[in-house]
C-alpha cells in the first residue's frame, strides 16, 4: 500500500475521532449516547494508531527502518485506549478521564499539530 493510501486511510479515522472527542469531552459524560460514541472513538483511534505505525517518517530522524519521533504519539494510543476501556470497565472514573484526555491531548491536538509542520505531507495540501 501506498503512503498516500495510507494517508488517506488516515484522514478517514482521525478526522472523524477528532470531532467525536471534541464532542465527547464538551457534552455529558455517563450517558448512553456518551458511552455508544465513546467506544466508536475508541475503535477510530486505535485503527489509526496502527495505520501510523505503517506510514514512513517523513521528516526527521528514522528509527527500526521507518518510525520517527511522531510514532512515540501512536504508541501512546496504542496502550491509552484500552487503559481508558479498562477503565472505564472498572468504574475507576478518574483514571478513565485522566486516559482519554490524554489521549485527546497527545493523539490528536500533539499529533495534529505535528503533522501541520511545514515539510509534511498535510501541510503542503493544506498550505500550498
Amino acid at each position: 500500500m501506498s503512503y498516500t493510501q495510507l494517508v488517506y486511510i488516515h484522514l478517514s479515522t482521525i478526522v472523524p475521532a477528532f470531532l467525536l472527542g471534541t464532542f465527547l469531552l464538551l457534552n455529558r459524560k455517563g450517558t448512553p449516547l456518551h458511552r455508544m460514541l465513546g467506544k466508536l472513538y475508541m475503535v477510530l483511534m486505535g485503527f489509526t494508531a496502527l495505520v501510523t505505525l505503517l506510514m514512513q517518517a517523513e521528516v526527521g530522524p528514522r528509527f527500526f527502518g521507518h518510525l520517527g519521533y511522531i510514532h512515540l504519539l501512536s504508541l501512546l494510543v496504542i496502550v491509552t485506549v484500552p487503559k481508558a476501556w479498562l477503565a472505564a470497565r472498572r468504574g475507576d472514573t478518574r483514571q478513565h478521564k485522566y486516559s482519554m484526555i490524554s489521549l485527546y491531548i497527545g493523539g490528536l491536538l500533539i499529533a495534529g499539530g505535528f503533522a501541520l509542520m511545514p515539510g509534511r505531507m498535510l501541510y503542503g495540501w493544506l498550505f500550498s
